[in-house]
């Protein structure tokens, strides 16, 4: 078949890198676009998935990401046309889907929160979702996906990429570049998602930890900020606060790291995936794979400071993976059935 990805987040990159790369051993072509957003394009490049560059975000108000959602649509439908794809492949690309329900092409959208209000938009219009199995039906069915066209696999998207990584060698030169001495616990955080439509509201317990922890004696952070609001943000907060200029390699950095925050899900699934100490700072109401996480007592919940205090912050012992190898083989039928 002749696959047409579309990439509208960051994390995105390293999930269909790891399904193109399959797909194309089962023969199948793909085609890559992708959203000008975060640093979806420059890790998409990276990856060597060579994107085609259609579109921006639209900025946090509603108005203005449905007029952007619009004019994606268009432009992905434009691109698209001669191009005579058998499916669209995405998770929850708003304006891939809309150009592809356009197109009168079949389309495939993957997903894994509940209470993302644009879930209305992406059930709807596609011909088959594709679920983890901690997904509740009632929010299937509340955003119109009905039975018939919805499959489901055991485990989270982050296994797909992760489950058979290996962790490049000599990451921790990348680190002494940095500054990061080894000894010191090394704490990776993650800022929430303020722009999305998800995120609508603040996080003060995410500021508090990292100029907490920055100060901290033996303990350093490295913050992975979401855009250049963030960054300057968060670079006047603490001199002591490392934020890396360039992207770093994820699971490497992930690996090496002693604890992962996250105001966000998908740092701290991948985390958990690869085995490393992991605790979400998320205000807003918990996806279901994110508690099922922490019933395996992978993922710790930080609702205040009193939380917090209560976690080992130490240098960790060693990895304890998951390696959920049948995840990727497994979403990949989903996909092509």
């Amino acid at each position: 078949m002749r696959i047409w990805v579309d990439l509208a987040n960051s994390p995105h990159v390293p999930l269909f890198r790891a399904l193109i790369d399959h797909l194309h051993r089962l023969n199948h072509s793909c085609e890559v676009t992708a959203r000008d957003f975060a640093e979806t394009v420059s890790l998409a490049q990276a990856a060597g998935l060579s994107p085609e560059v259609i579109g921006r975000h639209g900025g946090k108000g509603l108005s203005a990401k449905g007029t952007n959602l619009t004019s994606r649509a268009l432009a992905l439908a434009g691109w698209a046309r001669a191009r005579r794809f058998d499916l669209a492949l995405s998770h929850n690309s708003y304006a891939q889907i809309v150009a592809a329900r356009m197109l009168r092409l079949k389309t495939v959208t993957l997903m894994d929160f509940e209470y993302q209000p644009a879930n209305h938009l992406a059930f709807r219009l596609s011909t088959r979702v594709v679920v983890p199995q901690a997904f509740p039906e009632s929010q299937l069915r509340r955003f119109g996906a009905r039975p018939s066209k919805v499959s489901r696999y055991a485990g989270t998207k982050e296994d797909i990429y992760l489950a058979t990584v290996q962790i490049a060698q000599g990451f921790e030169h990348d680190l002494c570049k940095l500054g990061i001495e080894p000894d010191n616990v090394l704490v990776v955080m993650r800022p929430p998602a303020l722009a999305a439509l998800y995120h609508r509201f603040e996080n003060e317990i995410f500021d508090q930890l990292v100029f907490k922890l920055s100060e901290q004696a033996g303990v350093q952070v490295i913050l992975l900020p979401r855009n250049s609001v963030q960054r300057a943000k968060y670079g006047t907060l603490s001199k002591r606060l490392v934020i890396p200029k360039e992207s770093l390699d994820g699971p490497a950095l992930i690996a090496a790291s002693d604890l992962v925050i996250s105001a966000g899900g998908t740092m701290n699934r991948e985390a958990a995936a690869l085995g490393v100490p992991a605790a979400s700072v998320y205000a807003g109401r918990w996806a279901a794979v994110d508690e099922e996480l922490v019933r395996e007592g992978r993922l710790s919940r930080i609702s205040s400071i009193q939380d917090f205090e209560k976690l080992a912050l130490r240098k960790k012992e060693h990895l304890n993976p998951r390696r959920a190898t049948s995840v990727r083989d497994e979403v990949i039928k989903l996909i092509l059935e």
